[in-house]
């Protein structure tokens, strides 16, 4: 937030939505809120500030007040996973701002007491809202439960520390461990984000963190991959493009969401008799149609995988799982529940979701101010999907015109095939040879592999079904 947004904030005083503490609030006392605010819509805790005069205080020991912070989350059953506490200034001092999102997935309760927000305090909930708010929240809590037969040795260490450094920083030139953070400060941290637990004397991978963190999550879980295809034309074909990614989490967003981009059109919009260069989609609403998938898919299920379908007028992004919770089709924009806490805030920290729980709305924005229409939103018999319509004929390759093609050093044949292939989407051997008669079939192969290598043209079919389109 900007100093501009906090200072209002804080003008507004406590609410449902908002509570203010002083740095030496006790653990238990935090750990209240927090889960009152769990339980019910969300809300932020401003650290640092006089709840009773309302006088800003500031926060002396940011690190520690963060450490507080995030422990008292754990004290909550089951562990309460936050975004990190931000330290940003009020009134010429430090405050921490500690956020817990909307739309958790479970009942929150401390010492067998379940809370939540009314008003300006915390309340115990009675038998009649309990029985609500756990039948609201009765999913069962497959991300924390043991990965089967998993331990520490099968994470990637790169990606651990990478993610470690979030929190923790780079390590210092003179540590011991050299680029690394020691294990035990790495153990603390994924602690703290729920993403290990003590089996006995042994800390073992929960579902979440071993689908995040180690080298081959499909050992277990043989379907958490993603189904990559690129048809030609509106419909499927028995020929396409194809790509299976596996592989941690985070990995699986980056490569999904580089083959769509290296596989979307490029071109112009032609708009009232105007044309503007630029992609075929908006990239980060690509970006948020995968990670939503991946961070929101049922991995219960087995025997089915994200799949991402490309057609020449839309991107298709399928997950496994209907919607979770009290979240419809209808109410999608507006409502939030994340089936896979941990695993959606660990994508978070690591800068896959710009805020989390607001992605709808991003993708809607995004499409809308690329002047296509909004994302349409499907639940199936046992999944969710989303609908990125793009620009179909309105995007014109930009290869059309042929002072695009003159700085690439293609020769006239070449030149003249690719405005066929504007026209036409497509060409084959056969129409290539009847554009130029006289060419040996070795030159027209070579015509064409040479377009294939510039990463001009996409080699689709095979043998006499061979054809060729832009990429």
């Amino acid at each position: 937030m900007t100093p501009e947004e906090i200072s209002s904030l804080y003008r507004q005083g406590q609410s449902e939505t908002l509570a203010f503490d002083v740095e030496a609030v006790s653990l238990n006392r935090l750990a209240e809120t927090l889960a009152a605010f769990a339980n019910a819509n969300g809300g932020i805790v401003l650290l640092g500030i006089d709840p009773q005069a309302g006088a800003v205080r500031g926060v002396k020991n940011t690190d520690a007040a963060i450490d507080k912070a995030l422990a008292a989350g754990l004290r909550c059953e089951p562990p309460l996973v936050l975004p990190r506490p931000e330290s940003v200034p009020l009134d010429g001092k430090e405050i921490l701002l500690i956020q817990v999102s909307a739309g958790l997935p479970h009942a929150y309760g401390l010492r067998g007491k379940y809370l939540a927000r009314v008003g300006k305090k915390n309340t115990a909930l009675g038998p009649r809202q309990l029985r609500q708010l756990l039948r609201e929240r009765g999913e069962t809590n497959f991300e924390a439960l043991p990965a089967p037969g998993a331990t520490l040795d099968e994470f990637d260490d790169a990606l651990v520390q990478k993610y470690a450094a979030v929190f923790l920083g780079e390590p210092a030139p003179n540590n011991p461990k050299g680029g690394f953070q020691p294990k035990d400060a790495i153990l603390d941290l994924l602690h703290r984000r729920n993403c290990i637990a003590k089996d006995g004397s042994a800390w073992r991978p929960t579902t979440s963190c071993y689908l995040l963190f180690s080298r081959e999550p499909q050992r277990a879980f043989p379907s958490a991959e993603i189904l990559l295809a690129r048809y030609a034309g509106k419909q499927m074909s028995d020929e396409f493009l194809r790509e299976i990614v596996r592989g941690p989490l985070p990995d699986q967003v980056r490569r999904a969401e580089a083959w769509v981009v290296a596989n979307m059109r490029k071109g112009s919009r032609i708009d009232a008799l105007q044309r503007e260069d630029r992609a075929e989609y908006p990239v980060p609403a690509v970006r948020e149609a995968i990670v939503n998938a991946v961070a929101h898919r049922d991995y219960a299920i087995r025997g089915d995988e994200i799949r991402v379908l490309m057609f020449s007028d839309r991107i298709e992004v399928y997950s496994p799982g209907r919607l979770p919770g009290h979240v419809t089709v209808d109410n999608i924009a507006d409502e939030r529940f994340s089936r896979n806490e941990v695993i959606a805030q660990v994508l978070a920290d690591m800068g896959f979701i710009e805020r989390l729980g607001y992605g709808i709305d991003r993708m809607i924005r995004l499409m809308r101010e690329w002047g296509l229409p909004a994302p349409r939103f499907v639940e199936t018999t046992n999944g969710f999907k989303v609908t990125l319509r793009g620009p179909g004929e309105k995007l014109v390759g930009e290869e059309a015109d042929r002072s695009k093609w003159r700085h690439l050093d293609l020769n006239e044949r070449q030149q003249a095939a690719l405005e066929l292939v504007a026209k036409n989407q497509r060409i084959t051997n056969r129409e290539y040879r009847d554009l130029f008669p006289d060419l040996s079939e070795e030159t027209i192969r070579r015509d064409l592999a040479d377009l294939v290598e510039e990463g001009i043209l996409l080699k689709m079919g095979d043998k006499k079904g061979t054809y060729y389109i832009l990429k």
